[in-house]
């Protein structure tokens, strides 16, 4: 019973954290819990945990900064991002994926010394760019499962405002959550009752700790908000590179 507690408070904790950090670089919420709870819980569990808070996270981060959505550009990204991720998914099991990992970490890498040494760089904001990105950004979340990284690489250099950057990934995010979610219900995944119960601790954490993240955000000069989304894309460039062969 006491392990059972100290497992949800702990669950509880790393939920304000995540939901903190992933609403205020629009990604990163399932990079921090994803590893730390696989330590304690089986993994179909966690995806389908995290899947749940993580789509809460994406309805408070649309909810916070609604102000700053642009429908036209989520379509415009999110539908061709879908459709691909859709379709890379299948590629996962024929190419050396420890290869293509250590890659897309060095690729993050280098765009973020790109960044930092040119941070007025933006792209130009037009429908070619929105739907060549979601393609793009489609292709490598569907090859290799961490398409918030490479969503915030790609609109952190579009040059959006703090709230449209936000917005835009949430409800980006939403779509693809929404899916996954099922996927894993459909598959068999479940929760054990302390989790389901937990989740009206984990849900409302997760509120509170965007909360507490959107607080930080309107305080932030848009020039510092970029450099924070560039180095959180530093630390994950890495922790791929330096990863554990799959």
């Amino acid at each position: 019973m006491t392990e059972t507690i100290l497992l949800i408070l702990g669950i509880a904790v790393l939920t304000y954290i995540g939901s903190g950090i992933g609403t205020l670089t629009g990604f990163g919420t399932s990079t921090i819990m994803v590893p730390v709870l696989v330590l304690f819980l089986p993994l179909p569990t966690v995806l389908l945990l995290v899947g749940i808070i993580h789509w809460f996270t994406d309805i408070w981060k649309i909810g916070l900064f609604k102000e700053g959505i642009e429908w036209h550009l989520i379509l415009l990204f999110g539908v061709p991002g879908i459709i691909t991720t859709y379709l890379s998914a299948r590629l996962v099991f024929e190419l050396p994926l420890t290869i293509l990992t250590r890659l897309l970490g060095l690729l993050l890498i280098f765009y973020v010394l790109y960044l930092l040494y040119n941070p007025k760089s933006s792209l130009p904001r037009n429908k070619g760019t929105a739907l060549a990105g979601g393609a793009i950004y489609g292709v490598l979340a569907g090859i290799f499962g961490i398409g918030g990284a490479v969503r915030g690489a790609f609109l952190t250099a579009y040059n959006l405002p703090k709230s449209t950057y936000i917005a835009t990934t949430g409800a980006i995010s939403l779509a693809i959550d929404t899916t996954r979610i099922t996927t894993y219900i459909d598959g068999g995944a479940s929760l054990t009752t302390p989790l389901l119960i937990g989740l009206l601790i984990f849900i409302p954490t997760s509120y509170y700790g965007s909360k507490t993240a959107e607080k930080i955000v309107r305080k932030t000069p848009k020039n510092k908000f970029r450099k924070i989304i560039a180095i959180f894309l530093l630390i994950i460039g890495i922790q791929l590179l330096i990863a554990p062969t799959l």
